[in-house]
C-alpha cells in the first residue's frame, strides 16, 4: 500500500509503524509484531514521509482497516492517520469442471467472494503463457488434450491472481503402433518381440494382438519364442480405454529359414568356370570341420506363397538353381 506522511518542521520521528487498533487509551501494537503477519508484511518506508507497507501472500482474513502511526520526539508528540486505510482482499478462484473428456465444450471460471468494479478486465494463463480472454469466463470448444496444462486467472492492472489448478483432458489412444525387436532380418528358430505403444489418458487398459484378422495374444507386448516360417504375416495392435480403441498399421513379419551345408565343388569345360552344390538335408546337421578345401555356405530363404510360386514358374526371365 502507498503511503504518505507529513509533520510540522522541527520534529524529528523516532518510530514509525503500521496497526490495526485506534491508539486512544493505550499503545497499540506494531503490525510487524503480530504473529498473524509474520513474514508477510514488510515496511518499506523511513522515518521521513514515506510510509509505503508491502503485503506478501495476502490473505482472505488480511480484510481489514489499518493506521498509520508514527511517534516524534516531542512529549506527546503522537500522531495517527484519521479514518484508516481499509483493505479489500479479492479472492480470485478458477473453477475447473471435475471430468473434462477430449471432444466436449468446456468452460472456466475465474470466481470471487468479493464485489469488482463494472468494467473489470481478466487475463487467463496456461502453464504461464498468457491467453487471448479478457472476461471472467475461458472458453475451450472443444476441448482437445493440447489444452491440458495449469491455468490461473487475473484481474487487470490489479495485483490479483488466482493459485494455479490444473486442467486433466481425458482422450482415447492416439498414435498407436507397433514396434519389433530385434530389428533386422527375422530367421527361424530365433525370439521376436512385439511392442505395441500409444498415448492415452488415463493410459490404456487392454491391448490385443491380430494376425490378419485372427486374435492371437493380449498384452502390452507379444512375443514369440522359437520363431518360424509359419509365423510370418500381418501384425496389428489394439489399444483402448474407457474412451475409446484404435488399432495400429500392419507391421510384416517375413520369416526366413537358413540352409547350411557344404559346397561340392566341380569344374565345365571353359577354364575357371566354377560350379557347386550345397549339400543339405532339413533334419539333418551337417558338420562344419576344419578340414583343408572344404568350403560351407548358409543361404537365407523367403517361404514364398502359391501364387508367387506359380507366377515365377511360368516367367522365361526368371534363373533357377537347385539346393539339395
Amino acid at each position: 500500500m502507498s503511503c504518505s506522511y507529513t509533520y510540522p518542521n522541527g520534529l524529528t520521528v523516532q518510530k514509525a509503524f503500521w496497526t490495526k487498533y485506534q491508539g486512544k487509551s493505550s499503545e497499540p501494537p506494531d503490525l510487524l509484531d503480530d504473529p498473524e503477519y509474520n513474514g508477510r508484511v514488510q515496511y518499506l518506508g523511513d522515518e521521513r514521509h514515506d510510509c509505503t507497507l508491502r503485503f506478501r501472500n495476502v490473505r482472505e482474513k488480511d480484510q481489514s482497516k489499518y493506521y498509520f502511526r508514527f511517534i516524534t520526539d516531542r512529549p506527546g508528540g503522537k500522531y495517527q492517520g484519521a479514518g484508516g486505510v481499509d483493505l479489500s482482499v479479492t479472492d480470485l478462484q478458477v473453477e475447473v469442471p471435475e471430468r473434462v473428456i477430449e471432444g466436449g465444450d468446456v468452460t472456466l471460471t475465474c470466481k470471487t467472494t468479493c464485489s469488482l468494479t463494472v468494467r473489470t478486465t481478466f487475463t487467463w494463463y496456461r502453464n504461464g503463457r498468457r491467453l487471448s480472454s479478457r472476461t471472467d469466463q475461458l472458453h475451450l470448444q472443444p476441448v482437445s488434450r493440447e489444452d491440458a496444462g495449469r491455468y490461473h486467472c487475473a484481474v487487470l492492472g490489479q495485483n490479483l491472481r488466482s493459485p494455479e489448478v490444473p486442467l486433466n483432458v481425458r482422450y482415447g489412444p492416439k498414435s498407436v503402433s507397433v514396434s519389433i525387436s530385434p530389428s533386422g532380418e527375422i530367421v527361424e528358430g530365433r525370439s521376436v518381440t512385439l511392442t505395441c505403444s500409444s498415448d492415452a489418458n488415463p493410459p490404456v487398459q487392454n491391448y490385443t494382438w491380430f494376425k490378419g484378422t485372427s486374435v492371437v495374444a493380449e498384452g502390452e507386448t507379444y512375443t514369440m519364442k522359437k520363431i518360424s516360417s509359419v509365423d510370418s504375416g500381418e501384425y496389428r495392435c489394439r489399444s483402448s480405454n474407457e474412451h475409446g480403441e484404435k488399432l495400429s498399421a500392419a507391421l510384416t513379419l517375413n520369416v526366413l529359414f537358413e540352409l547350411c551345408g557344404r559346397i561340392n565343388s566341380t569344374y565345365g569345360a571353359e577354364d575357371k568356370v566354377q560350379y557347386g552344390n550345397v549339400l543339405h538335408r532339413r533334419d539333418q546337421i551337417v558338420p562344419m570341420t576344419q578340414e583343408a578345401g572344404v568350403e560351407y555356405a548358409c543361404v537365407r530363404f523367403s517361404r514364398a506363397d502359391p501364387a508367387h510360386r506359380s507366377a515365377a514358374l511360368e516367367s522365361p526371365s526368371v534363373i533357377y538353381s537347385s539346393v539339395n
